[in-house]
């Protein structure tokens, strides 16, 4: 999704709240032993930035969506050069920086904004020029020195951060990611512009983006709290978007379901999407346990896609190590999964899990998909016991 097709989307994002630009935000001061001791584990992929140039770490930030939309010229500037600014472009943009700072901090935010744009204003043209390979001059006609120009990198990118401050108070969320990236370009290392655009994102549900944004900043800090919170938030959000998404898609299918105040210990199998959990049109996949009750043994499947058939899980379950009489056999097994009211469904082996559980008839209970396996030739013999079992838990004589 671009970011200009967004728009719609912020209008009912809720407010942000940050009383100045630094205020419970990213410090550049943390411990790195505290960091160590505490250091969450990245994505795969986000502990890239090690020892790597400043325009490595550019081109790599240039592959990630919220970069790759080339910011435009702002030929504005046209209008504040007529004015007779005393002094360098650096002082007066600096100028501008603490008077909006000082609307920031009782609140004004659209004043505080308007300030900073001033100052981005002015150093933004020099930087557009530098980049087609002109020399900047200060008002004397003194080229800029490599200090001068620094400095003013440095000034223009922090322009950039309050502004994208002031813009997520207001909630114009397309804004903050542009003055992010922009203030990037300048300092591919800036945690306030990670977490910033970490903020925007994950309030208008952008949650893997969010947590790009996280990864990457923790990658330079990686103990900074506030990251670290926002990195919790990000995978709160992705886990309760994930939970929604399952639940949408067996309700789509007719598949009930029903937990247990004791369910089974399965380490991390669950009833998942696959291959993507976020992608809705993904298949869904069941943790199963294959009971043979005859001989009080079981199998269990940590993934039964609702397309695979029994059969596709069977053949290679067989021969089972336990069945020295060899009567578990594809051709002599009978196959039965237990009904919502107690009763019993014979499974057909080369039926899909999706055929069988769309049904409505069959309940899938913490998480598992039950199969009883039995030799076709003590089938019924088991069957009347398990319905006199049924009976008695349910205290019919």
């Amino acid at each position: 999704m671009q970011l200009e097709e967004l728009t719609e989307q912020l209008m009912n994002a809720a407010t942000l709240k940050e009383q100045s630009p630094a205020q419970n935000e990213p410090s550049s001061n943390s411990k790195e032993g505290a960091a160590d001791a505490t250091k969450p584990a990245l994505p795969p992929g986000m502990a890239l930035n090690s020892g790597k140039t400043t325009a490595e770490i550019l081109a790599d930030l240039n592959k990630s969506p919220l970069f790759m939309t080339e910011l435009e010229d702002n030929d504005d500037i046209a209008a504040l050069q007529a004015l007779d600014y005393e002094g360098t472009a650096l002082e007066n943009s600096a100028d501008f920086k603490e008077r909006g700072n000082e609307c920031f901090k009782v609140r004004g935010y659209a004043d505080a904004r308007e300030f900073y744009t001033k100052g981005v204003l002015l150093l933004a043209a020099g930087e557009r020029a530098r980049a087609r390979g002109e020399t900047t001059r200060d008002p004397d006609g003194a080229a800029d020195g490599p200090d001068e120009v620094a400095a003013q990198r440095a000034m223009l990118a922090s322009l950039y951060l309050n502004r994208a401050a002031c813009n997520l108070e207001l909630d114009n969320y397309r804004s903050v990611w542009l003055d992010c990236t922009a203030a990037l370009r300048l300092d591919p290392r800036s945690v306030k512009a990670y977490y910033r655009a970490a903020r925007a994102l994950l309030r208008v549900d952008r949650v893997g983006e969010a947590g790009d944004m996280c990864a990457r900043g923790l990658a330079f800090d990686a103990g900074n709290g506030a990251l670290r919170a926002l990195a919790a938030d990000e995978r709160r959000a992705t886990a309760q978007r994930r939970e929604r998404l399952l639940r949408a898609a067996l309700a789509a299918r007719g598949i009930p379901t029903r937990s247990t105040d004791k369910p089974p210990e399965m380490e991390d199998a669950a009833v998942r999407l696959v291959p993507d959990p976020d992608d809705p049109r993904s298949r869904l996949a069941f943790p199963a346990l294959l009971l043979y009750p005859v001989h009080f043994e079981t199998d269990f499947i940590k993934e039964f896609d609702e397309t695979q058939s029994l059969e596709d899980h069977l053949g290679y379950v067989f021969p089972l190590p336990w069945d020295r009489e060899g009567v578990y056999r594809l051709p002599a097994v009978s196959c039965y999964v237990e009904t919502r009211d107690g009763g019993l469904l014979k499974m057909g082996k080369k039926a899909s899990l999706l055929k069988v559980l769309s049904t409505g008839k069959v309940e899938v209970v913490d998480q598992v998909v039950r199969i009883f396996v039995l030799p076709a030739d003590k089938a019924d013999e088991w069957i009347v016991k398990f319905k006199e079992q049924k009976a008695r838990e349910k205290g019919r004589p």
